[in-house]
């Protein structure tokens, strides 16, 4: 197995810096790692600096992955700077508007109610274009048209209905009251991130970029992103991604369906290693774990990659990566 590994020693704290608890303690834990099959590569931030990095199967850090919906957090970064900048009026404002000339002709009445949060908590009451319903929705000729004239199961605002069509309703917003490409935005409004990139993604019939899926990054991109939330939105020397909006972001506003976990604006909300983390998950086991600080414990990232093809959930593969992520965060 082609396998590498980077430790960076300059400038960590004590107890990085500590030859059982931090680097020893790290380097056997990623090298034990290589068990998981699906693995491809593993990032660990901490300290204000990447301290670890390692590829598995002949896949190095910096080799692009479909990270599916870990995405699903960068559009959420994309919305909070969108309202921030003017773009969007908040959280609470309602899309009918934005995205009338896409309606159904005869539209529920509940589309009117259905917000810009709706769709990032997944709330938006639509029945979902995940799981078995994505096949026949991105096939359709235009993707909006077909989340919006999708039946309502539910009142918008109730439990969770997890359904990639909502983030990309949120990508169609962006591009509209922008006039820009979601790819144009997130490579201009996230240029100040030392490393990331977003080297793929795929685009609907309309040149829509697919709002939460098919987005090809670096597991260090994916955690050259995650550093930036867990430094509370900064990055470059500026404030990137406003903080209130990642605090909103990780408020619990539902239950995951897969997890019984909270789940904010594109974000997962729970807990490892004994602490908070808040984590965007893809299809296949790609993770970004972000790690606040709280107290007398520093904030922290670790990024994970895998076979994008996979499954990870029925498999158990996910509850490996979390158990992962507890062990790494433990030594950092």
């Amino acid at each position: 197995m082609n396998r590498r590994i980077l430790l960076l020693t300059a400038g960590l704290s004590p107890l990085l810096a500590a030859p059982a608890l931090g680097q020893a303690g790290l380097t056997s834990i990623l090298d034990d790692a290589a068990r998981l099959e699906n693995l491809r590569a593993i990032a660990v931030w901490a300290d204000e600096s990447e301290i670890a990095a390692q590829g598995y199967g002949g896949f190095s850090p910096d080799s692009p992955t479909n990270i599916k919906s870990a995405s699903k957090s960068i559009i959420s970064a994309l919305a909070g700077i969108a309202i921030q900048r003017g773009d969007l009026d908040g959280p609470d404002q309602p899309i009918a508007p934005i995205l009338r000339a896409d309606l159904p002709d005869d539209p529920d009445p509940r589309l009117a109610r259905v917000t810009l949060g709706n769709l990032l908590s997944m709330q938006a009451g639509l029945e979902r274009q995940s799981g078995p319903n994505y096949g026949a929705w991105v096939s359709s000729r235009n993707w909006v048209r077909a989340a919006l004239a999708a039946p309502f199961t539910q009142d918008p605002g109730g439990r969770m209905q997890y359904s990639t069509a909502s983030t990309h309703l949120v990508s169609a917003i962006l591009t509209r009251v922008t006039g820009r490409s979601t790819l144009d935005l997130a490579r201009d409004w996230l240029d100040a991130v030392p490393g990331f990139a977003i080297t793929g993604w795929e685009r609907d019939p309309q040149g829509i970029y697919l709002g939460g899926n098919q987005m090809a990054m670096s597991t260090r991109s994916l955690l050259a992103f995650g550093a930036l939330y867990a430094n509370r939105g900064r990055a470059g020397g500026r404030q990137v991604v406003p903080e209130t909006w990642i605090a909103d972001s990780w408020r619990s506003r539902t239950s995951s369906i897969f997890s019984g976990q909270g789940y904010g604006y594109g974000w997962f909300v729970g807990e490892a290693g004994g602490r908070p983390v808040r984590y965007g998950w893809g299809y296949g086991g790609q993770m970004i774990f972000v790690f606040p600080a709280t107290g007398r414990q520093p904030a922290a990232a670790v990024a994970m990659t895998s076979d994008p093809d996979q499954p990870s959930a029925r498999t158990g593969y996910r509850n490996d990566l979390h158990r992962l992520a507890d062990r790494i965060v433990r030594v950092v």
